[in-house]
């Protein structure tokens, strides 16, 4: 049995390869539909994806900005000249017998990414290079026939691929977590994780601790959520630490995550870079790029995370404030824009709506918020602040303002949930409380030093004014009527 100091004996290292495919209207090299979501296998071709005789293809110019823009968010050089090869192996999702793709001379040349760990610390990836290619189609197998489905052939993407820079699995979570995040805000990818907008290979190896050499690696394929990076590496760490101490080799190959079943499997060896007979793709034209053509591109990117992490050091918001409004692109920039106008302490407690409400999402779905203006919220927390609202009924009425046209007050007047700050009209209450043979025992303990006690008789001032006194108020005056 694996102990925790078997385990503590090996240290784990990863690197991650992530296929991002580029939120362009057509394909890489034809005009198909690039956005297959929902459609009828093999719906979305055309003569180029099915590589007939004698199509050629032709570079589609918005995936080249894209892969630009993924540049910037990875802190890396984008080279000035790339070219494409041709990376021959026969399956039957590439019709062609090759894939199109850059090994020599990749776009995107060396960066990195600070990510930021739950511990509050950070850890820099760095990022090797980031090469365009096309994607092949997709296999359906069964007991005893395969069904091909061309429509994502020739989709383009970017691959990322990450030095061995990882040392655990929630380091390779956070690490695909903060690159979703950099691609999606850059506009690069459509970052519908569900449908394989993002794929991430995680390679695993192990070796003694203060080994110099790597061990030999498994490569785990096809991850398409944070939860698997995460739990596909602890299984796999712990198999290959099971290996050595049984006196076994790891293999190096691919393996497949199953999901239910929570473990890898082995699905085939990995080749080499030989067994591929790359060679330089003589139908497409070297991509060369200007100096300020990359500059003019990248001068278009939004504000990114690791801005709005800086923006935001000045308001009160702990580390799941900040990942829930990290998580939806929308909810950062309204965050921010309302930072902007009405200063941290307003920002802040929108911020904490944003979370307690609206809470995080994980690579796909998302509320929608097209509704709300930094207007209404605005308006809405300087009602918090002149005690006219409490913070729950301040809570009910973001949640309407994301389906409704009303202004927060309206919305508030016809909720009923305005409150009561007028101290005279609350004193008289008070004192009604007090004065009520039921609210003598609490009254007792009060002046015995119970201080909890002060919760039923507020409890009764709401009661008496139907929720609409402001019970802070309503503390104070009981606190001086004893």
């Amino acid at each position: 049995m694996l102990t925790d100091d078997l385990l503590a004996k090996y240290d784990m290292t990863i690197g991650i390869e992530c296929h991002v495919q580029l939120a362009t209207a057509t394909k890489l090299f034809s005009g198909a539909d690039n956005d297959a979501r929902d459609r009828e296998p093999n719906s979305v071709v055309s003569p180029i994806d099915y590589g007939l005789p004698g199509m050629l293809p032709v570079l589609n110019r918005e995936a080249v900005t894209l892969a630009i823009k993924a540049g910037k968010a990875l802190n890396a050089e984008i080279a000035r000249v790339s070219r494409f090869d041709r990376k021959h192996y026969f399956y039957p999702d590439l019709p062609k017998g090759y894939q199109t793709t850059q090994m020599y001379n990749p776009i995107i040349l060396e960066g990195y990414i600070d990510v930021p760990l739950e511990s509050g610390e950070s850890v820099r990836v760095r990022i090797h290079h980031a090469h365009m290619e096309e994607d092949a189609g997709k296999l359906t197998h069964y007991a005893d026939y395969s069904l091909v489905d061309l429509n994502r052939a020739g989709t383009p993407l970017i691959e990322i691929v990450s030095e061995p820079d990882m040392h655990s699995a929630l380091e390779a979570k956070a690490y695909a977590t903060e690159l979703y995040r950099l691609m999606t805000y850059a506009g690069v990818t459509r970052g519908d994780l569900y449908h394989g907008n993002m794929r991430f290979d995680v390679n695993i190896s192990i070796a003694p601790k203060g080994a110099t050499e790597l061990g030999k690696r498994a490569e785990v394929k096809n991850l398409n959520s944070f939860r698997s990076v995460e739990k596909a590496a602890e299984y796999e760490f712990r198999r290959q630490v099971e290996l050595v101490e049984k006196g076994e080799q790891v293999v190096q190959e691919t393996r497949g995550w199953d999901d239910a079943k929570q473990k890898t499997m082995s699905q085939r060896s990995k080749e080499d870079a030989q067994d591929y007979r790359y060679m330089p793709d003589a139908d497409i034209p070297p991509i060369v790029l200007g100096e300020q053509e990359i500059i003019d591109i990248q001068a278009t990117l939004p504000l990114l995370p690791p801005v709005y992490r800086a923006k935001w050091a000045s308001l009160q918001l702990d580390r799941s404030v900040i990942d829930s409004l990290l998580s939806n692109q929308a909810y950062a920039v309204m965050v921010a824009a309302i930072q902007d106008e009405a200063g941290d302490e307003t920002a802040t407690r929108v911020a904490h709506w944003f979370a307690s409400a609206l809470g995080a999402t994980d690579g796909g779905s998302s509320t929608d918020i097209s509704q709300l203006s930094s207007v209404s919220l605005i308006e809405l927390s300087g009602m918090v602040n002149a005690s006219e609202l409490s913070s729950t009924a301040a809570k009910d009425i973001f949640i309407e303002l994301l389906t409704s046209d009303d202004s927060p007050r309206v919305i508030a007047e016809h909720k009923n949930l305005l409150q009561v700050s007028d101290e005279s009209a609350i004193a008289t209450i008070v004192d009604e409380v007090l004065a009520d043979p039921a609210s003598q025992q609490s009254i007792q303990d009060m002046r015995e030093g119970k201080d909890r006690a002060i919760g039923y008789l507020v409890g009764q001032v709401m009661k008496k004014s139907q929720g609409k006194a402001n019970p802070a108020l309503a503390q104070k005056l009981i606190r001086n009527r004893l």
